[in-house]
């Protein structure tokens, strides 16, 4: 027996370096978040950029099927959502505070993590990166608009000033600490939609409006039709963090994190219906098919209000982008400390916060054409992790029975998710083509 006391403070000692670490990642760091904290942090995440892109959407798509995609869209992902949020704890005594811990748990060790970390970490990155190129775009804009005979500057640098913001936000440790980011982002993104929509009724509809397709040939519509459906994936996509937002919600047997996990999410999707239909149909019927990729650039007067709307774009993308980067510093700080055996230190973080913030600054004024890329994203990396990953995971796990409502919604999530995934990139990667051609790097 007089072995048996080495090993066990090797054990204790095990388990104090572990919750060492878990106190000290981002994720499980800080377990006392309001359900209000999920509400905004969800319309953050949700509400993306992509809002000012669905009256071009909806001009790719016509009438019918665009707002029949809308409203299914709405109606999937909140179903998905609710799946993820009720799943977060289904393991009595465990939660899966990470989307690849609830893959591990459905698919088995590796294949989850094979399964979910290269999706995940598309969608993730691929915001960040999008984003980038989003705020930069909308502080040119602003620049432009305020002050007319100055001397045009590069989007290159505005990316920069855009990009210096996240070198100081990327170093608040956890999703409690950048509620405040996030709070502001949620409001900015209502405000800018209402301005998109509200500015666009105040115009009156355009006496040459036309609802047709727009392209000449059926192949350019049915191409355009398909990009369409990528910037509709695109728009709904906050499923990627869910479950790490779920994390910082305190739990106890009696009162799961779900019930105030879920009610927030529920504001969030009212939130996001205001956003997202007036923005859409709105802006579609009034200027019908020569609507701009962002209505903000269709709607060119008041000045001093589009003005406005593109610094809130701004504010919002600075929120956006640091909830998206979040879970990716998750991963590569866990990588760091659990798999290479770095001490968890305040300098391990900088480093490897200022390196991922760099990173994406670099690839976002590399390749800035920007519409083309969310189709492209959209459809490769959101429709799985958004539309039907979570319905895979929960016919793998509840096996509910065959033919019964759950196991055909599931079907249905996943027959419409994976004909997204199929085919919004071919649309997307033919506009990045058709972009790429008349593009100078730098420029």
């Amino acid at each position: 027996m007089v072995n048996q006391a080495p090993q066990d403070d090797y054990d204790d000692e095990k388990l104090a370096r572990q919750k060492e670490i878990e106190d000290w990642l981002p994720i499980t760091s800080s377990r006392n978040a309001k359900w209000w904290y999920s509400a905004f942090h969800n319309v953050t995440a949700m509400v993306g950029a992509g809002v000012l892109g669905l009256p071009y959407a909806m001009s790719q798509l016509g009438w019918g099927p665009g707002v029949a995609v809308l409203v299914l869209s709405w109606v999937i992902t909140l179903y998905t959502l609710w799946q993820m949020v009720e799943m977060h704890e289904m393991v009595p005594g465990k939660r899966f505070d990470r989307y690849h811990e609830l893959g591990q748990h459905a698919f088995g060790e590796k294949l989850g993590l094979y399964i979910v970390v290269p999706q995940q970490l598309i969608v993730e990155i691929g915001v960040c990166i999008v984003y980038m190129v989003t705020g930069g775009k909308s502080l040119k804009k602003f620049h432009e608009l305020v002050c007319e005979d100055c001397k045009p500057i590069k989007l290159t640098y505005f990316i920069m000033i855009y990009a210096s913001v996240h070198f100081v936000l990327s170093h608040l440790p956890n999703f409690n600490s950048i509620s405040g980011v996030s709070l502001a982002a949620a409001v900015m993104s209502l405000s800018y939609s209402t301005i998109a929509w509200a500015a666009s009724t105040s115009k009156g509809v355009r006496e040459d409006v036309e609802y047709g397709y727009k392209a000449k040939s059926t192949a350019g519509t049915v191409f355009n039709f398909f990009s369409g459906l990528g910037d509709v994936a695109f728009a709904y996509a906050g499923h990627n963090v869910v479950l790490e937002i779920q994390a910082t919600i305190p739990s106890t047997p009696e009162k799961p994190s779900k019930g105030p996990m879920w009610k927030g999410v529920i504001v969030a999707y009212i939130v996001v219906a205001l956003c997202y239909f007036p923005v859409a149909l709105v802006g579609y019927y009034i200027f019908g098919n020569s609507v701009e990729d962002n209505i903000l650039i269709s709607l060119k007067k008041p000045v001093w209000l589009i003005a406005a709307a593109n610094i809130f774009v701004v504010i919002h993308v600075i929120g956006s982008y640091q909830i998206y980067a979040m879970p990716v510093f998750d991963m590569m700080e866990t990588l760091l400390v659990k798999k290479l055996n770095f001490r968890p230190t305040t300098i391990l973080r900088f480093c490897v916060r200022n390196f991922y913030v760099a990173a994406t600054m670099f690839l976002g004024m590399t390749f800035p054409f920007f519409g083309g890329l969310l189709a492209f994203f959209g459809g490769f990396a959101f429709a799985p992790t958004t539309y039907f990953l979570p319905c895979i995971i929960w016919l793998a796990i509840y096996k509910p029975r065959k033919y019964g409502l759950s196991w055909w919604a599931n079907w249905v999530c996943i027959v419409f998710g994976i004909f997204l995934m199929v085919l919004s990139p071919i649309g997307g990667l033919r506009t990045i083509v058709i972009q790429a051609k008349e593009y100078q790097f730098y420029s």
